[in-house]
This record gives structure tokens, sequence and C-alpha cells, in this order.
């Protein structure tokens, strides 16, 4: 059976998703609330790029070398009974993963059949798992459907970046939308929206239904839209 795939954003009024400088002004932690209530959705596996898994892996490189031959590109999977996984879409294998956890979650590199051998030899070594979903470029398809056949995971939850979230809606994979909403204006007009995808990749708008508005403390609002 298809997951259950949840679309979590955090937004300024204006639309825009890079967070720095918001909890100046906002009066509580906007991260805090937000992962609040990303925590009712109860999934088994949340989904980031490579930009915000290398922040959450405290990046630094991985070690060169380590590849004694050619490695194939066949999955591997360390851990099939984990509570929660944390998906890592990384096409070209770059986030430097210290260990197989990621706040609490095992870690699952998605990748490109380009990425090195000294990469996967590296992901071997400290335990982490990893798929392929592409010769060049990611099926979010395949991703979605290796995760429910060979982890079991029956609810996702993408959770950014911009570019992210935006090739899982095009991709027509979303089901649920989740939007925390900000009282706040960034006006910083080169940080991207929301949703993110380039040009060539874009398909046609993804209609959706209000299914729940909610206030929150400190006047931020949670808007939730399924398909329309």
């Amino acid at each position: 059976m298809q997951p259950y795939v949840i679309c979590h954003m955090m937004s300024s009024l204006d639309g825009h998703a890079l967070t720095d400088g918001w909890d100046r002004a906002f009066k509580k932690s906007a991260g805090d609330l937000y992962e609040t209530l990303a925590q009712t959705f109860e999934f088994d596996a949340w989904i980031c790029g490579r930009v915000t898994m290398q922040e959450i892996a405290h990046d630094d490189g991985y070690p060169k070398g380590l590849a004694k031959g050619a490695i194939p590109r066949t999955d591997h999977f360390v851990e099939r009974k984990a509570d929660t996984y944390a998906i890592s879409i990384d096409p070209h294998g770059k986030v430097g993963w210290k260990k197989n956890e990621a706040l609490g979650s095992h870690v699952v590199e998605v990748l490109t059949e380009g990425v090195s051998d000294d990469y996967l030899a590296h992901l071997q070594s400290v335990g982490v798992s990893y798929l392929f979903a592409g010769k060049t470029e990611i099926d979010l398809q395949h991703v979605v459907d290796v995760l429910s056949r060979e982890l079991g995971c029956k609810r996702l939850i993408v959770e950014g970046g911009p570019h992210v979230s935006g090739s899982f809606v095009n991709a027509g994979l979303v089901d649920e939308v989740s939007v925390l909403i900000l009282p706040l204006v960034d006006g910083r007009g080169e940080h991207p929206a929301s949703f993110e995808v380039t040009p060539d990749a874009w398909k046609q708008p993804a209609h959706l239904k209000l299914s729940s508005a909610e206030v929150q403390e400190g006047g931020a609002v949670w808007l939730r839209y399924t398909k329309a």
C-alpha cells in the first residue's frame, strides 16, 4: 500500500521558507512549535534534503580512501525495525554522517548511482543505510515505494527544504500539506518560497482543499490541506 505522505512546512506571511532570524520576530521558538506540530502526525519516517541534513549531521566532510574497490550500486539496509527513519535526499552523496542516527532516527541516504565508492564505504563504516533512486536524478516515486516495501513505512513526513517539498508536491505524491504560517513578514526577496521546483520540472498547480485552520499561541496559524 502507498504510504500516506505529509508535507510539513513553516512559512512567513509572504511565503518565504528560510527561518534564520525569525525567532527574534516571533515571541516563542518557531522551531519548537513547528516540531511539536510535526509530532502529531505519528510518522514512520521524516524526509529532508541535503542542506538540512548537513546541518543536523554537523557535517565537516567524510574521510576519503576508504573504498578498496568498486562497490555495487545495490540498496543497503542496516536497520529494518527502527521506530523512525531519517531519510536524507542526497543525490551526489555529500552529507558527512558521523553516526547512523539523526535526532533519534536511523539514517537512510537516498542516492543516485553516480556517488563515489568512497562515500558508500564511509556510509557502511558508520552503519548508515542507503538506497539508490536513479542513475543521475532522484525518482521520488521509487523512494516512496522502497520505503514502504523494504522498511514497512506507512506515514512519511516531508520537512524540506523548499526544493524537496516542492518536488514531492510536483510529483503528485503528497496526500496532505501542513503549513505553519508565522505572524511576520520576511521581505528578503532572494529567499526561496516554501515550495520550489525548477522551471523545466514544473508540471501544473497542485489544487488543495482546506481541512483545518488553527490559531496557535503567539499568533501563528496552522493550516492543513488535503488533495482537492
